[in-house]
């Protein structure tokens, strides 16, 4: 039995060309994402009576996990979590790549100057981020944004349930050192060109 399942993706692996190649998003797929599910599932296994419920509530109540798995559950439910995100905040529809006029800008717009200032403070996160992890674009209880960096698998959900996660970014060296080996930055400055903004945009808790 397995408790969770790896969606397909929704575009093939070479539509994000140029910016982030094929063979990347083959084995990031196929081999780093299936084997965080693959390990989550078999950890999962050991926890007599757990039924599945949506990822999300299991990664936002880490001490209701079994002590002996908690740790696997944390790296593999995380890496399973942060990868099931990130296809859907990329896409190669050229529509979806452009922030429009509304809410999500006019937050941006208030915290960050403009998209462009934004861009460059998340990217500048990204760069100081010290070996593996990802940076992230939450929403708070009040509305308002905010970066946050999380080392390894883990997420801003794991320390505190009440942020809203809207944008990921994935600086492992598995998801760029094939095209861009050790040029991290090169790697981020292209990634903004597949970004799914209207998926991003629809992610805001607008209450």
């Amino acid at each position: 039995m397995e408790f969770y399942i790896q969606k397909p993706l929704s575009y093939s692996y070479d539509a994000l060309e140029p910016f982030i190649d094929a063979r990347t998003m083959e084995l990031h797929y196929t081999k780093h994402h299936a084997g965080y599910l693959s390990n989550f599932n078999r950890a999962l296994k050991e926890w007599e009576g757990f039924e599945a419920k949506p990822i999300e509530d299991l990664l936002s109540d880490l001490n209701s996990i079994p002590e002996k798995i908690r740790q696997s559950v944390i790296n593999n439910g995380g890496g399973f979590y942060n990868h099931a995100l990130f296809w859907e905040m990329m896409t190669p529809d050229d529509e979806k790549r452009h922030l429009k006029d509304g809410p999500l800008l006019s937050l941006i717009n208030d915290a960050y100057g403009d998209l462009e200032g934004f861009k460059k403070i998340f990217s500048e996160k990204a760069m100081s981020l010290f070996g593996s992890g990802w940076v992230w674009l939450v929403q708070k209880t009040d509305g308002s944004l905010d970066i946050r960096l999380n080392s390894f698998q883990n997420n801003p959900l794991m320390k505190n349930p009440s942020l809203n996660i809207l944008l990921g970014l994935d600086v492992w060296e598995h998801a760029y050192y094939l095209k861009y080996q050790n040029r991290r930055a090169e790697y981020i400055e292209n990634w903004w060109n597949v970004v799914n903004w209207e998926f991003v945009e629809s992610q805001l808790n607008l209450n």
